[in-house]
């Protein structure tokens, strides 16, 4: 089974993660993965935590050398715009399309696969590795088998977190925090004309739905041209809809039906909604100072509204190279009282989480480009625009890349891997660690 095989397999699994709706992976992909490793001869174990799963294991032995860690749950679809079906592996030319082929069970099939030549050599030390379940919904699995690597004294000196992209060596990456913003409903009834109006993702040089690769300047957010559009008008907010997924998913569309006030039939507007869809634009640019510097700087996109018991409700996402929440929340509650003073703020963070910050010039950095070097790559270490699962060694002093084939469309419709790179990545891997865990 060459890679391309076994990430077709995998890509057959909808392990969609949506909590919003209930929706967890089973415990069919993570229980094939572990079969799979264990026809090689690798053992395995299937760790299960509050419904979520991954498969965990060892091969070698003597002082942990290398972490290898993958996840394999993926993020909801929006069927109307794939090309292709997501749950399928579809190839055309150099490009293979489905859901997770990039992010991230083309790294899962690739590991796998160098764990399966890496288990026929004699290694200087243990190389440990993890398929995980829910790191797109804050990764607590990867959080506990941190932790549990910690008090058994079993932490990896380094750690090659196969979720990246791009063959370029990951080694900055910022923390994602969550701040939910509600508001009473605030019904008034006023003459004017009821018209609706809709707004559009647009991302036209990169295209992807994954909030943490908005760029402002260059993409356009429909949320927040929604918001310009009634700070510059005299329109009000009657009701929203939209096609939101998840809080770091950019929603490709938004419905807003508004009230024009003037002549015309008696409507009924919402002054709580208003408020808080005005208030967008104020915040997306709330003057957040980070701890450490980053090529993306601060990224702030509204991604997930919704409305229950009389309470309108928005999610932001936030993207900091910060370790507190602290600072983030006193400015963000700083925007809210100046805009929307009746509205409740709650800002979330995994405090046991950090950032990715490694120095170049760290050993496992150098292996990775002398390793690529060899395989005809030119690569130079990166800043990556999402958070990941490295984010909970990096506090243990483990040090850390990301890394991942070229590919596209990451959280949004017709995700693709390019073949080529994925068919490099399995030996790329197993190479880089015989360089870190000398036979």
């Amino acid at each position: 089974m060459d890679v391309v095989e076994l990430l077709s397999e995998l890509v057959k699994f909808d392990t969609t993660n949506d909590p919003a709706k209930g929706i967890k992976p089973s415990k069919d992909c993570p229980k094939f993965i572990m079969d799979t490793l264990s026809s090689w001869g690798i053992e395995a174990e299937l760790i299960e935590r509050d419904g979520y799963y991954a498969v965990y294991g060892e091969i070698g032995s003597g002082k942990p050398k290398l972490l290898f860690m993958a996840h394999f749950d993926v993020v909801p679809v929006n069927r109307e715009e794939w090309e292709t079906e997501p749950f399928e592996l579809t190839i055309k030319g150099s490009r293979a399309y489905g859901r997770g082929s990039a992010d991230d069970k083309g790294n899962v099939a690739s590991v796998m696969l160098a764990l399966k030549e890496l288990s026929k050599m004699k290694l200087e030390g243990k190389i440990l590795f993890a398929f995980t379940g829910d790191e797109e919904i804050g990764g607590k699995m990867a959080m506990h088998i941190a932790e549990k690597l910690k008090s058994e004294n079993n932490l990896p000196e380094y750690m090659i977190n196969a979720d990246g992209i791009g063959m370029k060596p990951i080694i900055r990456r910022r923390k994602g925090f969550g701040v939910t913003i509600g508001v009473p409903s605030e019904r008034i009834k006023l003459i004017g004309v009821l018209k609706e109006r809709k707004f559009k993702v647009n991302t036209p040089i990169l295209e992807t739905r994954h909030a943490a690769y908005f760029l402002p300047g260059v993409d356009t957010h429909p949320m927040i041209a929604l918001s310009h559009f009634l700070r510059n008008s005299n329109a009000l907010a009657v009701s929203l809809e939209g096609k939101f997924l998840k809080g770091n998913v950019v929603p490709s569309e938004v419905t807003l039906k508004y009230l024009e006030p003037g002549e015309g039939e008696e409507v009924e507007a919402d002054m709580g909604l208003t408020k808080l869809l005005k208030a967008i634009v104020p915040l997306v640019r709330a003057p957040i100072k980070p701890e450490k510097y980053s090529d993306y700087g601060v990224s702030i996109t509204p991604n997930l509204y919704s409305f229950k018991d009389g309470k309108h409700v928005l999610r932001l996402d936030i993207r900091a190279m910060s370790y507190s929440h602290k600072d983030i929340e006193s400015t963000i509650k700083e925007v809210v009282a100046f805009n929307i003073p009746e509205a409740e703020v709650i800002v979330s963070s995994n405090e046991k989480a950090g950032y990715l910050f490694t120095h170049p010039e760290e050993e496992i950095v150098r292996a990775m480009l002398e390793t690529l070097e060899k395989f005809g790559e030119k690569a130079e270490p990166v800043e990556g625009p999402g958070a990941a699962d490295s984010r909970f060694f990096t506090p243990y002093g483990v040090k850390a890349i990301d890394f991942g084939p070229r590919g596209g469309d990451i959280h949004g419709p017709n995700e693709y891997v390019e073949i080529d790179s994925l068919r490099r990545m399995p030996e790329l891997y197993a190479e880089l660690a015989r360089r870190m865990v000398r036979e």
